[in-house]
């Protein structure tokens, strides 16, 4: 066949094939810059606009205000439909379990994701509406088991009580999920700075949220235009706590664009699929050869990229619980020492406020809940649950406005002083609560509980930022080249989210042994006390800080 101009040209020009490939490779470039994050990870992402920090933390204020509905209606809630004493604790401990052996794995899972929606955002969607549906479980399973068994009795108790211990365990492991993929969300598409601010943006809304979900459930609803219509409070309940959360989820998956993980898989199947044998002594044969010599830029960079990407698809495709947890114990020691301070946080602060009401309720105003219903005893100890549900709305508020406060405190103190005076004034206000139950000085405390929880919120997430932010810039000091496959965000921030369970599981297995050993609510505040100060002397000299 004669070599003509016309066959010389197309023999010069690049084929269509790999222009689209070029061309797609360049945009997504430009989609991953205007997300914030650069291809290969070395550039700082642009600043991002308050407005958008803020629209990223309404997920936070929808969880938590969710959170408070379970806290005040989920006890009446499972009392309600009859289930028996023993399994209060299974309720409680079947989600935390979970959450420990799985957390770990979905963040390692999402720092994988090639969706083209992001790493996150669907691990973050399919986890709201997992809390949705556990919610309209526990809130409405004894209505959907009426209505669909309308002979009452063990039957219809039987399967009441499995509906809405199911939706209690899936809302709390989704709510406590959902809180890992959030924060590597942040981690993900903001710069340094603006990570900070995000955290402190995410304390204050999950403030809020907890402080009017604590209102909303204080309104008697059954007797409102509301509750008339709907049927029941719990449905009113539920239809105001599903729609907060619909709209701030939805603000919140619409914040901040994602880039999605680039996969060079399918473009570099296109360009080998070029180099296909051609029939002897064609035009082709010379269009081959130019591909292989004058186009090998082109196949050199997705295969750099998927030999860069090779090392975390195999680690993902071989990850398995053992592995997981050999890598958790594998972590560098300041990220161990970091989850060891949380998990004390969150194991003090647990105790006191999973007991708090009723301590208020027993100890505070000498109630006694096992007292008949129509006795002044336990009329007592109902009034005492109530202010202790105000007490719980105080340190919602308080949370809000010192997460403001951290804001001013940062650049004086830094993060060290924060994490140290946040369990100091925890441990020292549960300790006068314990010694000096009165009401007044106790609701006061409180104010030095959401201290605490928004300090819990805050640092030790912080803190991960300067841990990432100082592993990149040794990268970049050595020219982008690291010693193994290196850590991801998601896995990092599930870890130190999963330290809450594994809290949730010591709370529940030990403090009831405790409180029947020693007799008395009082032992657990005090016990919440001496953990929260061990906690200060463990965060002050183990738990490193980033200069």
């Amino acid at each position: 066949m004669p070599l003509t101009k016309q066959n010389f040209s197309e023999v010069l020009l690049p084929p269509p094939e790999v222009d689209n490939a070029m061309r797609d490779g360049i945009r997504e470039k430009e989609d991953s810059v205007l997300a914030g994050e650069d291809a290969f990870g070395s550039v700082e992402p642009v600043k991002k606009p308050t407005g958008r920090l803020v629209m990223h933390s309404m997920a936070m204020f929808g969880r938590e205000f969710c959170y408070a509905v379970e806290a005040a209606f989920v006890t009446p809630v499972l009392l309600s439909v009859g289930l028996p004493k023993h399994l209060y604790s299974l309720v409680w401990l079947i989600s935390p379990i979970l959450g420990f052996v799985l957390q770990p794995v979905v963040g390692s899972a999402s720092d994988h994701c090639t969706s083209g929606w992001g790493k996150r955002r669907p691990y973050i969607l399919a986890l709201g509406v997992m809390m949705l549906l556990g919610m309209a479980l526990y809130l409405n399973g004894d209505t959907m088991i009426s209505a669909l068994i309308t002979k009452r009795g063990q039957q219809q108790r039987t399967w009441a009580i499995v509906i809405t211990m199911l939706g209690v365990v899936l809302f709390d492991f989704a709510a406590d999920f959902i809180d890992g993929p959030i924060k590597a969300y942040l981690f993900d598409v903001c710069s340094h700075q603006d990570k900070e601010k995000g955290l402190h943006y995410h304390a204050l809304l999950t403030g809020l949220g907890g402080a009017l979900g604590y209102l909303t459930g204080a309104i008697d609803w059954a007797h409102t235009i509301l509750g008339r219509f709907l049927g029941s409070e719990f449905q009113v309940i539920f239809f105001i706590a599903a729609l907060v959360f619909l709209i701030c989820l939805t603000v919140h998956l619409s914040s901040i664009p994602e880039a999605p993980l680039r996969d060079a898989s399918a473009e570099t199947k296109l360009l080998l699929k070029l180099d296909e044998p051609y029939e002897y002594g064609t035009i082709v044969k010379v269009k081959k050869s130019y591909l292989e010599s004058g186009y090998a830029e082109i196949r050199t960079l997705p295969d750099l990229e998927k030999s860069t990407e090779m090392p975390h698809n195999e680690v993902q495709r071989r990850m398995t619980i053992k592995s997981l947890l050999k890598a958790l114990l594998s972590m560098p020691s300041h990220y161990r020492c970091l989850c060891v301070s949380h998990l004390i946080g969150w194991t003090a602060f647990l105790s006191n406020m999973l007991f708090f009401t009723d301590f208020m309720g027993q100890i505070v105003y000498h109630g006694d809940p096992y007292a008949p219903h129509n006795s002044t005893a336990y009329l007592t100890y109902e009034r005492g649950v109530e202010i202790g549900c105000w007490g719980m709305c105080i340190n919602a508020v308080s949370s809000s406005l010192y997460s403001y406060l951290q804001k001013a405190l940062l650049p004086c103190i830094g993060l060290k002083g924060l994490y140290f005076i946040g369990y100091l004034l925890f441990g020292l206000g549960t300790g006068f609560i314990g010694l000096f139950p009165r009401v007044h000085s106790t609701l006061v405390l409180c104010s030095l509980f959401g201290v605490m929880s928004s300090t819990l919120y805050t640092v030790p997430f912080n803190l991960i930022a300067e841990y990432h932010r100082e592993e990149e810039s040794q990268k970049q000091q050595h020219k982008g080249i690291a010693e193994g496959p290196g850590r991801g965000k998601g896995i990092d921030c599930a870890a130190l989210t999963c330290m809450v369970q594994l809290a949730q599981i010591i709370v529940g297995v030990g403090l009831g042994f405790l409180v029947s050993a020693a007799g008395s609510v009082v032992v657990v505040v005090i016990s919440a006390s001496a953990v929260a100060l061990t906690g200060c002397c463990f965060v002050a000299l183990f738990v490193r800080y980033v200069d």
